[in-house]
């Protein structure tokens, strides 16, 4: 193989605030639905927060040994949960080909729920009763590590941790490891849990998050005028890449090609994006380039679009830098009006999406955008799905620090 390996997505699996199957989660995602309601996890009075966008209805026993699921961090569990689905939608095991097979999965924070858990049991109990697992449940790498013991895989196995990016930071390096000859297949994507006092606590704090208590289905508003920061969600998304030829060669259904990726960094600001737009431009342009397209081939953009003022005005600047007069034409929505931010994970979660939108030539809106921002005046298919033949999209990725990762998918036709 040489680097010029093409490859192709065969298998989705996600874990969201809308559903945790992938049809339920498409449905309702093109239905416009809002997955942001109360908060449940704990106590939020005394928080100026109240909402987040929960995973609904998860039971960990469906995915994990009940007698190994107490060891995993809730974000692990996502992550196994949306690396099963996957591998079950791919209709492949990896032990069959253990040696050829990785895992590359990425989160922003890692096990908060568990450090949140520990730090309350230390300051109540003290030293002496600390979880002896306390570390290997709380280290970002332990999502894409108890991927790679439940499913087998003996490849390489790495984790991404440049939060809102590290989602789509993993499969694009999943990808390149395929086209570098390292694996044939790779699952790849992201997962967090960050919805406890500490995470909510931190955001607040940072004056990241919306404070749109009394309507939580209205609150994430990404380009809106009235947009005032985003809602913190969590879940998993996982993508099984694998090597064009050896999808071929086991028959695979291959949903669409990954056929580039491309990353900055800005240099700018520790929680602000480049305000010119340029930093996160370079991103898109780099992974046209590796796909080898022009900007005229692109027809859909799945914008991070987190709802920050500071965010989306940005975005919008790098996409007109980036596509320069084809930007009028593009299509372009937020994932995040619906499931709020899913920090790590939110870019593999809305790399399932937006191979989706290309398979059913359906883009899904930008829910809750009813008075545009004059700065964001790109088309943001407000309000309901729009039917469109999709060939190419592209999926951004934005995390504090100046990470900045644009993914290139397009259609497969054999």
């Amino acid at each position: 193989m040489t680097a010029l390996t093409r490859v192709v997505v065969t298998g989705l699996g996600v874990i969201s605030p809308l559903a945790n199957d992938v049809g339920t989660f498409w449905r309702r995602l093109v239905a416009g639905d809002s997955g942001v309601g109360e908060i449940t996890r704990f106590d939020h009075t005394d928080f100026k927060v109240h909402i987040a966008a929960e995973v609904k209805d998860f039971d960990p026993e469906d995915y994990i040994d009940k007698r190994k699921v107490r060891r995993l961090d809730l974000f692990s569990r996502y992550a196994v949960a949306a690396a099963k689905t996957a591998a079950a939608d791919a209709d492949f095991d990896p032990r069959l080909e253990a040696e050829r097979c990785g895992a590359v999965i990425g989160s922003g924070v890692g096990g908060l729920q568990t450090l949140q858990s520990e730090i309350e049991k230390l300051i109540e109990r003290g030293p002496d009763r600390t979880n002896p697992l306390l570390v290997p449940m709380m280290i970002p790498n332990m999502g894409a590590a108890h991927v790679s013991l439940e499913l087998g895989t003996k490849g390489p196995l790495s984790a991404t941790c440049t939060a809102c990016a590290a989602g789509s930071d993993a499969i694009a390096y999943a990808a390149r490891l395929i086209r570098h000859g390292d694996a044939e297949v790779m699952f790849a994507g992201g997962s967090e849990a960050p919805i406890s006092p500490v995470g909510v606590g931190g955001f607040a704090a940072a004056r990241a998050l919306s404070l749109r208590n009394d309507d939580p289905a209205g609150a994430s508003r990404p380009f809106d005028s009235a947009r005032d920061g985003f809602v913190i969600g969590e879940g998993a998304g996982c993508l099984v890449l694998e090597s064009l030829e050896h999808a071929q060669a086991r028959g695979a259904h291959i949903y669409a090609e990954l056929a580039g990726a491309g990353m900055s960094s800005d240099a700018f600001h520790m929680t602000l994006p480049d305000e010119t737009g340029h930093s996160q431009a370079r991103a898109m342009v780099m992974a046209l380039e590796e796909a080898g397209m022009k900007p005229a081939d692109v027809d859909y953009i799945n914008a991070h679009g987190t709802a920050t003022g500071a965010g989306d005005a940005a975005e919008t600047k790098a996409i007109k830098d980036a596509f320069g007069a084809h930007a009028a034409k593009l299509a372009v929505s937020s994932n995040k009006s619906m499931i709020g931010h899913c920090l790590g994970a939110s870019g593999a979660i809305e790399a399932v999406a937006t191979v989706l939108t290309i398979v059913n030539s359906l883009i899904p809106p930008t829910i809750n955008l009813t008075d545009p921002d004059p700065e964001c005046d790109l088309d943001y298919v407000p309000l309901e799905s729009r039917f469109r033949r999709v060939d190419v999209a592209a999926s951004n990725s934005f995390g504090f620090g100046g990470h900045n990762v644009t993914l290139v998918f397009r259609r497969y036709d054999g």
